[in-house]
């Protein structure tokens, strides 16, 4: 097979010519110095029927797109948005950190371009909405308009109505406008799939009930972990992708997957893994070890929501703090560094969820979008994390709420010498802990915790050496795989104090900055 990319062809030497004559209109037959060759146009529509008929041609967006954006499509991303492009609806398996979202941007960049869709839905996490999706289309697709579906149901409903190419709406927002974006949409991309894993969940028929009702519309399912709970999480996604392999029925195949040990206590069988890998079928999947050319360590935002009591909090602290600096203006002072950093950590207590009374006792303030987007990361994650909390009474409240679903090990400042090196050791060699809580400060030096690839900072600190060297605990000889760093934020000051850190910049001024801002709004 040889691509002609001056004409957009592809030149076939085949032993059976007329079985693609037959089936392809567009085909030609052609003597080329007396071999028999057949041209056909090096499109989608031609290169799907040729792929039914075993012959494996290439996705055209391989030779004829231009990968707009700021960054140069890695070897696995080009794959993924090839096979993308060539599957009505299918599952991306890719891990954490190999940039699956990238690539079905620009796969739907790619169908838009050659008229094969015209509006794009996206159902992802809250915290994905603006920093993964919106940001990854601002930066890669400048071309394209997007439009983030977020507020109360009126809103949504009229921002569905504002035209762009790509509509982003978290998925227990779909509900909301399933009616009226009826025969809207040519394409659905939903990330982090493993929320429709449960059947019996009114967000699972919901959405099932309206992809059946638009069998025209492409969908991709997204996810790393596909099955985060039991085998049986499998059968829902191949369900939505139409999979040739699936059971009728999802009782049907617990019984393939699954056997009773009790009344109520099922285990999966030996060869679970083997069948869910055969029914989640189309789909591509690649590792973080498979993907060579990724940078060490990839840097994410995830963005939640400060619930109503840590925004008053939060609001009426910051006002304060306002008021304080016109005050010291007008008497010709300012904030010392020192109060500055103590005020900043006040505002970051409120938005982690435990703030400091003047009595030194920990005051516990609703943050329950926080924790469970802590958990969500953990899940997608499917392997061991070292989850970083800058405060006490915030990682004794992660203890708690997390302990309920991972085994879990804490080091901190009321920990012994002796049993942290016991949490470490357990944590790098053994099967438990699952999660590592820690106070970044005591794993600032030293320790080697290469056994997980992914940190999540639960909030930012003020000192760029112990991020650094915090981070550097999976950046040691021995690791095996490309690193996840993620940052968790609510706020303007939490953003603005991780871009710092990234950078390795000083925090001092940053509250100043950040009252100048809110001051000139």
């Amino acid at each position: 097979m040889l691509v002609v990319e001056k004409a957009k062809a592809l030149a076939l030497k085949l032993n059976n010519p007329n079985r693609v004559l037959d089936s392809i209109p567009t085909a030609k037959s052609l003597e080329v110095r007396g071999t028999q060759i057949v041209v056909t146009p090096h499109r989608l529509d031609e290169v799907k029927v040729l792929r039914n008929l075993g012959i494996k041609a290439p996705s055209p967006i391989l030779h004829y797109y231009d990968w707009p954006g700021q960054h140069t499509p890695f070897d696995h991303q080009r794959e993924t948005a090839a096979f993308l492009t060539l599957n009505h609806r299918c599952l991306v398996l890719n891990e954490i950190g190999t940039g699956k979202t990238q690539s079905a941007l620009w796969a739907a960049d790619y169908l838009i371009k050659t008229k094969k869709v015209k509006k794009v839905l996206i159902l992802s996490p809250l915290s994905t909405l603006e920093r993964v999706w919106g940001d990854g289309i601002f930066t890669g697709l400048v071309h394209r308009r997007f439009v983030v579906l977020h507020g109360t149901a009126e809103k949504r409903l009229k921002l569905l109505r504002t035209e762009a190419d790509f509509y982003i709406i978290n998925h227990d927002g779909f509900p909301i406008i399933k009616d009226e974006c009826h025969g809207m949409f040519d394409l659905v991309i939903v990330d982090e799939a493993a929320v429709l894993r449960n059947p019996s969940t009114q967000r699972f028929k919901i959405f099932r009930k309206w992809i059946d009702n638009n069998p025209h519309v492409r969908l991709w399912l997204m996810t790393g972990t596909p099955t985060p709970n039991a085998p049986t999480d499998a059968w829902a996604l191949a369900k939505l992708v139409g999979s040739p392999h699936l059971t009728k029925t999802f009782t049907a195949f617990r019984e393939q997957v699954m056997m009773k040990i009790g009344q109520w206590k099922f285990v999966p069988r030996p060869e679970a893994v083997d069948i869910v890998k055969h029914i989640l079928q189309p789909a591509v999947r690649f590792t973080r070890d498979e993907c060579f050319d990724l940078p060490e360590t990839i840097i994410q935002t995830r963005q939640v929501e400060l619930t109503a009591e840590q925004k008053k909090h939060y609001t009426q602290m910051l006002r304060h703090f306002v008021t304080e600096v016109s005050q010291d203006t007008a008497r010709g002072g300012t904030i010392t560094a020192v109060n500055e950093a103590v005020k900043i950590q006040k505002l970051v207590q409120v938005a982690c969820g435990v703030a400091y009374g003047d009595d030194g006792q920990n005051i516990e303030i609703d943050c329950s979008p926080r924790i469970n987007l802590v958990k969500e990361v953990i899940e997608e994650a499917g392997e061991k994390v070292i989850l970083f909390v800058p405060l006490t009474g915030t990682l004794h409240l992660l203890e708690k709420e997390l302990s309920k679903h991972w085994s879990v090990g804490v080091v901190n400042g009321e920990v012994s010498s002796t049993q942290r090196n016991k949490v470490f050791h357990d944590f790098q060699y053994g099967t438990d802990p699952h999660v590592l809580i820690a106070h970044p400060g005591t794993m600032a030096h030293g320790l080697t915790l290469t056994t997980a690839s992914t940190i999540i900072w639960y909030g930012p600190i003020n000192s760029n050496e112990v991020y650094v060297q915090a981070n550097g605990r999976i950046e040691r000889i021995g690791k095996k795989r490309v690193s996840n760093v993620i940052h968790i934020e609510a706020t303007d000051l939490e953003h603005k104090m991780y871009e710092r850190l990234k950078n390795k910049q000083k925090l001092q001024g940053l509250l100043l900055d950040l009252i100048k801002e809110q001051t000139q709004r």
